[in-house]
């Protein structure tokens, strides 16, 4: 895979795109940094997949400018796409061919030679587990086994940048973590990874950095830390104590980070100020009081919650609610 200069492989700067008079992207400042698995996440109809079309040059902006891979995106520069690899969501792949066709038709479009296609056509198919399967119809293929295979027809060009729009979109759980995983592996081979999606956990499980996009705006943008910290609900340490006394709540009490301690049977929960992770303080703390820890978790916001308090929030700002 090529290497990225250090500049955002993805700038954009008030990007619009109208579709008569709705409105699908509005102004939306987007920069997606090398090296990273960067999520674009937002509820169906938010404005990801119309964003990624103008990205990949399928759709012309109405305002705004695109950069991508250090160039502003035009529609005379076929260099800066074929420098993409890019999965549209639900890739309708044509059932009367094989997937090693498939790819060698891909490959000659990129203008690959045919020794290229030769060594990067298995390599691929063995990277998404189709190895086996490269000589078979893509009609027998599961739903599962086509975005493999649309996965793979992402990365034949070697890209420097990948564009995954929805790829667990209709699959089974074990489908889901294939897919996951995949993305893992195309990022350490040093390939951009640009995910959009509307699964929370899909994101949360893959993705260093988040965008979240709401009627065409963005709401929030960073790492997963800097995102969850616009939303200030406590960050509560559920500790299941034996011995469970008044010194073991007194001494946990007496921690500065602790603003809040209750009790719910054996349950100790703990609310803390901080979002650094004190677990370990909480639990010398139990043990200082006499008591023994037999489990603990840290219980702060998921992803999920801080998305729908984000979107909430933004609604009461445009009076929607």
């Amino acid at each position: 895979m090529k290497a990225l200069s250090s500049q955002p492989v993805i700038e954009t700067t008030g990007l619009t795109k109208r579709y008569g008079p709705l409105v699908a992207v509005n102004k939306l400042d987007l920069k997606v940094e090398a090296d990273t698995i960067h999520g674009f996440l937002g509820p169906n109809g938010a404005g990801k997949t119309t964003t990624i079309k103008v990205l990949v040059g399928l759709l012309k902006p109405d305002g705004g400018s695109v950069r991508v891979l250090g160039q502003e995106l035009g529609w005379d520069k076929p260099d800066v796409r074929s420098r993409i690899g890019y999965m549209p969501e639900l890739p309708k792949l044509p059932k009367h061919l094989k997937g090693e066709e498939l790819l060698d038709i891909y490959g000659r479009m990129y203008g690959m030679t045919k020794e290229e296609r030769k060594k990067q056509i298995p390599k691929l198919l063995d990277m998404v587990g189709l190895r086996e399967r490269g000589n078979d119809l893509i009609g027998k293929y599961s739903k599962g086994m086509q975005q493999r295979l649309g996965m793979a027809q992402a990365l034949l060009n070697e890209p420097e940048l990948v564009i995954l729009d929805e790829p667990s979109l209709g699959l089974d759980p074990v489908g889901m973590v294939e897919v996951r995983e995949m993305m893992k592996e195309i990022a350490k081979e040093g390939v951009t990874v640009f995910l959009s999606s509307h699964l929370l956990h899909e994101v949360e499980q893959v993705c260093t950095y988040v965008t979240i996009i709401n009627r065409g705006v963005a709401i929030a943008s960073g790492t997963l830390e800097q995102i969850s910290a616009k939303v200030r609900r406590p960050v509560i340490i559920e500790a299941e104590v034996d011995k469970l006394s008044k010194a073991v709540i007194k001494k946990v009490k007496e921690l500065p980070s602790v603003t809040d301690v209750s009790e719910d049977g054996k349950k100790l929960l703990v609310e803390v100020k901080t979002r650094e992770d004190v677990r370990s303080q909480v639990s010398q703390a139990i043990t200082a009081g006499g008591g023994i820890v037999i489990s603990m978790n840290l219980k702060g916001e998921s992803l999920e919650d801080v998305f729908m308090d984000l979107l909430a929030e933004h609604k009461r700002k445009k009076g929607m609610l």
